[in-house]
C-alpha cells in the first residue's frame, strides 16, 4: 500500500508582496504558477520537460502549480493578459535598439549613395 500524503496547496503555493508581483508562485521559487500554465499550455512543455528546464523544482511542484492553475483559471489568465498588455505597452514606449540601428544604417547609406 502506498502512503499519500495529502497535498496543502497553501503550503506549495504562496503570493508574497513584493516578490513576483505577489503573483501566485511555487514556495521557494520566483516562478509563477502562470509561468508553469504558458510553458504547459502554450509551448506544449509536458511536466517533466518544465523540470528538465528548471531543474531546482520537483514534478510534484509543476503539477501542485498547474493544479493552482486550473482552480483558478480565470485570476490566473487575467494576470497573464495584464502582464501581455504591460509588456506590449513597454515595447510601444521604448524604441527597439536594433531597429533604430538599423534606421541609421540605412540613412547612412541613403546619404552616401
Amino acid at each position: 500500500m502506498v502512503n499519500r500524503m495529502p497535498v496543502n496547496m497553501s503550503e506549495r503555493i504562496v503570493s508574497t508582496p513584493g516578490t513576483c508581483g505577489g503573483k501566485p508562485r511555487i514556495a521557494g521559487h520566483r516562478i509563477r504558477v502562470q509561468d508553469v500554465a504558458i510553458w504547459y499550455e502554450r509551448l506544449g512543455m509536458t511536466p517533466d520537460a518544465i523540470v528538465d528546464e528548471y531543474p531546482t523544482i520537483t514534478l510534484s511542484d509543476v503539477h501542485v502549480a498547474l493544479a493552482y492553475y486550473y482552480d483558478h483559471v480565470e485570476e490566473i489568465q487575467q494576470q497573464i493578459r495584464e502582464g501581455e498588455a504591460y509588456a506590449a505597452e513597454m515595447a510601444a514606449k521604448t524604441p527597439s535598439l536594433l531597429r533604430q540601428k538599423l534606421a541609421e544604417r540605412n540613412e547612412k547609406n541613403k546619404v552616401s549613395s
